[in-house]
């Protein structure tokens, strides 16, 4: 039985092909697109995934969403409702963008997929849970997931046994962990939605002096873990921005703007609401202890990749373990819809297995090595050939020289992470590196920390863990008997050129550090590297970050790869058993690169399936149909319409880039004055019919939105019936 599980159309869209339960393959559509945090249908990712399996599309069973449109498309319109008479702009833009694509999903999914089957709505919550309890090794686990919001739920617990999870409790929008993390990502200058590790990154620089300010005016805690924010000092219900000015008279200071410089008020705010969070988490676990009373815990949403939140709820010893979904963001809800559809709804899927069902989440597309050197030698790109033997060695030598290596090999990670198959790796006991590699490599922030990649037999020599972390989720301190103390402190950035350790370029200010452990079984090339590394160096620890810039993808294609490689101050490049130098490259036009795409959705067989000639069809009708149009209201008919026709389809045979060219500028011409007239409709709209409509209801004493104080912030859900055929 296939199912294909999709997340869509708000961020990080995925897809994720299992067959009878079994992972087959996984992927975010932004490394195909390289459209960062891309929100589209992923087109691309599933023609990869279909691709990986041998089949098409016709032989997928069911296709699992894994969010519920309609009930999402309801607390919009009830949040508005409160917010009134504020909030037209965003208003505005939600309904345009839901009027034109969020509210027909599901045809939206049957057209560009070319899907007829079932298709099952999956609340985002339980999708979360799912990727979460299935994937671990557990039996039974408490649920923890925690994000910005899905449709009502914004913080989730429930309990998996066996094969079934249950929902127990949520708390609702406008209540949000995550948008409370979001809303200081946006007050110190970065993006929302990406920069949240850079603010976790830069709370070690800073001092927790807020953190009583921000839980006595921002949020309302409970005994039992449930929280309130208190929405007078934000505006991301009512206006396009997260915080307000009383959240700048609060923090005595407007939000630093983005790119300018990073002052000592935004590392102890960073510092302060990190601490905050942890807190939370804490609590809401031990909520989650309490009800279900299981020895371990599965994480996932957005704020389950707070590695820092993780490691002291790990070392708090309230549970015996805890696993997190690698993909613990939106692209997961993907991987959760399609194991719930296959486990719960479906119930084939007996006892669940006990190990490794994620595959170490390398579960994206990989080149064999014959791929691979037909890559480099059509594109004249010259390389030297490793044997398995020399490799491992060969590349630990050239990081024990102080080069910096990108990783090209096997298949792509699911997730936020790279996990070594995708990665650029260094020295860590370098005391530059970590300076090296984010200005000259990574083109970003300096103080940005670097995670560790460590044999798992030696992490404890190294660190204080004493478990597997595969996935880079957990942060923990570097061993005492590897730190470096001095008398000197240090303040604010300053800390970042002192070295703490013998391992600094990995080491954070406040001597932690986010660590993967590698195995054999998990990765063996990578394993090997990292081996012949100790065996030289006597350190078990090298630098592991993504293969990308910032501000891209992590690379998916050999061509990514290269393009970077290019772009940066990288010294080799490993793809397969084919080392690059810079040294030695000669090939420096990008656009002349050609790439491997295996996974091309149109045969070329049949014309009218191919990409290029539908497109050329649609631009010629939509070029004609435009001048029919304009010719008809100003008089010229038939013989000059078919004129222009001919001449059109001749200039479109001749030049095709240029029909498209011109195609794009009148489609832009025209959807200019569409959007425009639809602004204005939806404004007379708001103005005569939704703002006098919600002022009368709220006047007879209707709430749209729970934002008083109570007892308890807790939803109980434990006995919601629920229709997954349905959008609602």
């Amino acid at each position: 039985m296939y199912i294909l599980g999709i997340s869509a159309f708000y961020h990080d869209s995925a897809a994720c092909l299992l067959s009878d339960g079994e992972i087959i393959a996984a992927a975010q559509e932004e490394r195909f697109s390289r459209i960062k945090h891309d929100d589209g249908v992923p087109v691309q990712a599933v023609q990869y995934c279909l691709h990986e399996a041998g089949i098409s599309i016709n032989d997928v069973d069911q296709l699992a969403f894994y969010d519920k449109p309609f009930i999402k498309f309801e607390r919009i319109i009830k949040n508005y409702l409160q917010v009134s008479p504020k909030g037209f702009l965003p208003f505005l833009r939600a309904m345009k963008t839901w009027g034109k694509k969020k509210l027909w999903l599901k045809e939206w999914l049957r057209r560009d997929l070319g899907f007829s089957g079932e298709i099952l709505f999956l609340e985002h919550h339980e999708s979360h849970g799912a990727s979460a309890f299935f994937p671990s090794s557990f039996e039974k686990a408490a649920i923890l997931t925690i994000d910005g919001v899905g449709e009502w739920a914004t913080t989730s617990i429930g309990i998996g046994e066996q094969n079934q999870i249950k929902m127990l409790e949520e708390i609702h929008y406008p209540h949000s962990l995550g948008l409370l993390y979001s809303a200081f990502t946006y007050f110190c200058g970065f993006k929302v939605n990406s920069g949240e590790y850079k603010l976790m990154g830069l709370a070690p620089y800073g001092e927790p002096v807020y953190r009583d300010l921000i839980l006595g005016n921002l949020i309302d805690v409970k005994k039992d873990g449930s929280f309130a924010l208190n929405q007078k000092y934000f505006n991301y219900s009512s206006g396009l921005t997260m915080t307000n000015k009383n959240f700048s008279k609060l923090f005595k200071g407007k939000p630093r703007l983005p790119e300018s410089k990073i002052t000592q008020r935004e590392m102890d705010i960073a510092a302060s609401i990190q601490l905050v969070t942890e807190e939370l988490v804490l609590g809401l676990a031990k909520r989650a202890k309490k009800l279900t009373g299981a020895k371990n815990i599965c994480l996932a949403g957005g704020v389950a990749l707070n590695c820092v939140a993780n490691g002291k709820l790990l070392k708090s010893g309230l549970f015996g373990d805890i696993w997190i979904q690698p993909a613990a963001g939106d692209a997961g809800g993907a991987l959760g819809a399609a194991l719930f559809a296959y486990y719960q709804l479906n119930q084939k899927g007996g006892k669940k297995p006990k190990h490794n069902l994620q595959k170490y989440s390398y579960l994206g597309p990989s080149y064999t090595n014959k791929q691979l050197k037909n890559f480099l030698t059509v594109n004249g790109i010259n390389y030297e050939t490793l044997s398995v033997e020399e490799l491992p060695k060969e590349i630990s030598q050239i990081i024990a020289d102080g080069s910096v290596v990108g990783l090209f090999q096997g298949r792509m990670e699911y997730g936020p992470r790279a996990l070594g198959n995708r990665s650029i790796i260094g020295d860590a006991r370098s005391a530059g590196m970590q300076e090296i590699m984010n200005l000259k490599i990574k083109f970003r922030e300096s103080f940005r920390p670097f995670a560790p990649a460590v044999l798992l037999e030696k992490v404890d020599q190294w660190f204080d863990l004493k478990k597997e972390s595969p996935y880079m989720l957990l942060t923990a301190d570097v061993h005492r008997n590897k730190l470096i103390f001095t008398e000197a402190k240090q303040i604010g950035l300053a800390k970042l050129n002192q070295v703490r350790s013998k391992i600094p370029a990995v080491t954070h200010v406040d001597n932690s550090a986010r660590i993967q452990t590698v195995t054999a079984a998990s990765n063996s090339r990578y394993f090997d590297i990292i081996k012949a590394f100790d065996e030289l160096t006597g350190c078990p620890v090298i630098i592991n970050t993504s293969f990308n810039v910032r501000g891209e993808p992590i690379v998916c294609s050999p061509k990514d790869a290269y393009n970077c490689f290019l772009k940066t101050n990288m010294d080799y490049l490993l793809m397969g058993d084919f080392l690059l130098s810079k040294e030695n490259i000669t090939q420096t036009k990008l656009a002349e690169i050609q790439d491997i795409r295996f996974w091309d959705e149109f045969s070329s067989e049949n014309i009218f399936k191919n990409k290029r000639f539908k497109s050329f069809l649609m631009s010629l009708l939509f070029l004609s149909l435009s001048i029919f149009s304009i010719g008809f209201f100003h008089g010229f008919y038939f013989d000059k319409f078919l004129g222009l026709f001919l001449f059109i389809m001749l200039f479109g045979v001749i030049f095709p880039q240029g029909l498209e060219f011109l195609t794009i500028v009148v489609a832009k011409v025209l959807g200019g004055v569409g959007s425009l007239l639809i602004s204005i409709i939806f404004g007379i709209y708001y103005f005569l019919v939704f703002m006098p409509l919600a002022l009368t209801l709220k006047s007879r004493g209707y709430i749209f939105l729970e934002m008083g104080k109570a007892n308890s912030y807790w939803k109980d859900v434990s006995l919601i019936k629920k229709d997954y055929s349905k959008q609602s």
